[in-house]
């Protein structure tokens, strides 16, 4: 049976990725911008030459002859040549990914830190003084965007205090004690401002689902057998008020992958969502292409993982 359910979540996944994969490269195929436009500009680059460069990223075949050797290439392992840097996608991927796990994914894990002992705390203290402090904490959180708490970082605590460095400096190798330091310093602020965000999200969520689930009559029987609140809470609440949370958990993670496109450009961190901006910019389309649809990969994946958790949790599920 869980055989069946694996497979039948699988038959959904493949035609969604080749659905994803057509309608990313169409929309790049179709954008304004030349993507080699910069050697329009170069007067020592002839049109003729011009024009090989062009036959050599094959931009002179029709649409869907690129879109079936990108694909083919692709299952191969080969994601293609930057038209920027003249390099490998992966190459360019591989550089910034230490980055963007080191920022994004540490902040995302403090926030889940963060976020499930307020958000349970708040629920099962609800109306109190302490549920009022951790929601008014809360919508500050999502409220404020985290381009604006960057900026007022920045002035509090590289300006003002110069307590931080508020430009992240990738060419810093960690070597020695002192560099352990500044490397910690400088991603303080980028990830502090991320988890911060994450964690008023994930707080909220997981506050309302706990919520709901108090208001169950299964949760007045268990009081009424004489069980007390921590054995009510951990054995019976939270299992229920976990599956939706699992869901949005696992959805939140490709996103890891793609870095955080506003923070890093605030705080110059040189990772994935920098790499993705500067690449739109500048119509490098395998770039954008690579980033856009492995990050689909990993949306389809992990919905995938959250169905599987979601039947595991609740094995009601398969049989429906």
């Amino acid at each position: 049976m869980w055989v069946n359910f694996f497979f039948k979540r699988l038959l959904i996944a493949i035609p969604t990725l080749i659905a994803i994969s057509i309608i990313i490269f169409t929309v790049l195929a179709l954008a304004p911008g030349d993507p080699l436009g910069e050697f329009a500009s170069n007067p020592a680059i002839t049109a003729e030459v011009r024009e090989n460069i062009r036959k050599s990223f094959g931009l002179d075949q029709p649409g869907y002859i690129r879109y079936f050797k990108w694909a083919a290439a692709f299952l191969g392992g080969d994601m293609g040549y930057s038209f920027n840097s003249r390099s490998p996608v992966s190459d360019l991927l591989w550089q910034r990914l230490s980055t963007t796990f080191l920022v994004v994914g540490t902040a995302y894990f403090l926030g889940l830190l963060i976020a499930f002992p307020l958000g349970i705390i708040s629920a099962v203290k609800r109306y109190s003084l302490t549920d009022q402090i951790i929601t008014t904490i809360a919508f500050l959180g999502f409220s404020i965007p985290p381009f604006f708490t960057g900026l007022l970082f920045i002035i509090i605590f590289s300006v003002q205090l110069g307590w931080l460095p508020f430009i992240f400096n990738s060419t810093l190798q960690v070597t020695d004690f002192h560099s352990l330091i500044a490397q910690i310093q400088q991603s303080i602020m980028p990830i502090t401002v991320l988890a911060l965000y994450h964690a008023a999200i994930l707080m909220r969520f997981i506050r309302s689902a706990v919520l709901e689930e108090l208001n169950q009559d299964y949760v007045t029987t268990a009081f009424a057998k004489g069980l007390n609140k921590f054995s009510v809470i951990k054995n019976h609440v939270l299992r229920n008020a976990l599956i939706p949370v699992v869901t949005l958990i696992a959805l939140d993670i490709p996103s890891i992958f793609t870095g955080a496109l506003v923070t890093e450009q605030i705080f110059r961190v040189p990772g994935i969502g920098a790499l993705l901006i500067e690449s739109i910019y500048r119509s490098d389309t395998p770039v954008v292409m690579a980033i856009t649809f492995i990050y689909g990969i990993l949306i389809v994946l992990f919905s995938l993982i959250a169905d599987l958790i979601y039947a595991v949790l609740d094995p009601r599920i398969i049989n429906d």
